[in-house]
């Protein structure tokens, strides 16, 4: 999944304990993001926060960076920090380009290990909206490149379909759904709604049913807020929590994400 889950990790744990590091440096290093300009020039959403992924591409030539500043996730007494970053490039005609990668502290009692998640690379599909409804898919692959506590053995592919129905001015709900396939073969369903209060302000409410081979299943359910900073700047604070089964205890996050337009 696009998302961390510190229970995926767990076995992952080193056996002795790595020095500490912390991650809150990201928000400072992105502080000067907020000084974008306000010329808004077709700016058509983000995929950050929130599960799944936004149905529309960049123009050819567009860039946005999105950054979690950093997200959080805990299971079974495992805290993982990942500041995921994802640069997003229009690439012409119904598709975009997307480049992450991440940065990560995993923590246990008596042990802990940090350092950086595997390469992604990802092609997204999406057609024009037709009247309220607009979809669009998204194929990527994460490479082994990253430290041994945060990278697969394999490479991970991930093929994800997100759906979304403009009800009116103010309201929309959407689906997505998610297969993997690589070290934890599963997947995600979800669906969600939200509200805009303002041109600037929105919330939304999700709740999602995932499965890994090996882990079992489970459910979970959360909210979140975007803010618009100025029209190309977006700010977002998210949560989830366990319904039941085989997932995290708490997801949390805070995220900045940056429409640079064509460079």
């Amino acid at each position: 999944m696009r998302n961390a889950c510190a229970f995926r990790y767990i076995q992952r744990m080193p056996s002795r304990p790595l020095p500490e590091s912390l991650y809150l440096h990201a928000a400072a290093a992105l502080c000067g993001l907020l000084v974008a300009t306000c010329a808004h020039a077709g700016n058509p959403g983000y995929d950050r926060p929130g599960l799944g992924f936004t149905p529309a591409v960049l123009q050819a030539g567009d860039v946005t960076y999105e950054q979690g500043l950093p997200d959080w996730s805990r299971a079974d007494g495992v805290s993982l920090y990942t500041a995921d970053a994802l640069l997003r490039v229009g690439v012409g005609g119904p598709f975009e380009l997307q480049l992450g990668s991440s940065y990560n502290h995993l923590s246990a009692p008596g042990s802990s290990a940090d350092g950086r998640g595997g390469s992604s690379l990802g092609l997204k599909f999406a057609l024009p909206a037709s009247g309220n409804f607009s979809w669009g898919l998204l194929g990527s692959v994460t490479f082994t490149d990253g430290a041994p506590a945060f990278r697969n053995d394999a490479p991970e592919y991930l093929l994800g379909a997100a759906f979304n129905w403009q009800l009116d001015a103010r309201n929309s709900a959407g689906a997505y759904v998610e297969a993997d396939h690589g070290a934890d073969d599963g997947g995600l369903v979800a669906f969600n709604a939200s509200h805009a209060f303002s041109d600037a302000l929105a919330a939304y409410a999700e709740a999602g049913w995932q499965h890994f081979n090996g882990a079992g299943s489970g459910s979970m359910a959360g909210a979140g807020v975007t803010w618009m900073a100025t029209p190309r700047v977006q700010l977002d604070a998210s949560f989830r929590h366990r319904l039941g089964g085989s997932a995290d205890d708490w997801d949390a996050g805070l995220g900045v994400a940056v429409y640079f337009g064509r460079l």
